[in-house]
């Protein structure tokens, strides 16, 4: 009976140690968000241009930066990507929060709460 008192206590301390590691968060250097990005979409091509000190401006297809273009604030803090877009007020919006899955020099994708898939690829540094 001792033995399998000590087995199971054995067996809950391994399961216990093994449910408490978490694994790491992917960290991704913000460096390489730096530029512009183009989102194609069943609405039409989306730009985002970020850029350096946590600014960028977004417009659409049809549209241009400099006429059209609205700011947001923007940060990357290990995988999580926060973007605040500036309503047509000038006045900034409710944050929005998205999992980056991936970040190289040419590809940037992330999904939102809802496990939707965004890609964008880098036109411009």
């Amino acid at each position: 009976m001792k033995k399998i008192i000590i087995c199971l206590f054995a067996c809950l301390s391994i399961s216990l140690v093994f449910n408490s590691c978490s694994k790491d968060e992917a960290t991704f250097d913000e460096s390489l968000l730096i530029g512009t990005w183009q989102l194609e979409t069943t609405d039409g091509t989306e730009y985002y241009h970020y850029k350096t000190g946590g600014v960028g401006v977004y417009w659409y297809e049809g549209t241009t930066e400099e006429a059209d273009g609205r700011a947001f604030k923007w940060t990357l803090d290990k995988a999580t990507l926060t973007l605040i877009h500036q309503s047509q007020s000038g006045t900034f919006e409710a944050p929005e929060f998205f999992t980056v899955t991936s970040l190289t020099s040419t590809t940037f994708k992330y999904k939102d709460d809802f496990e939707e898939i965004y890609t964008l690829t880098k036109i411009s540094k």
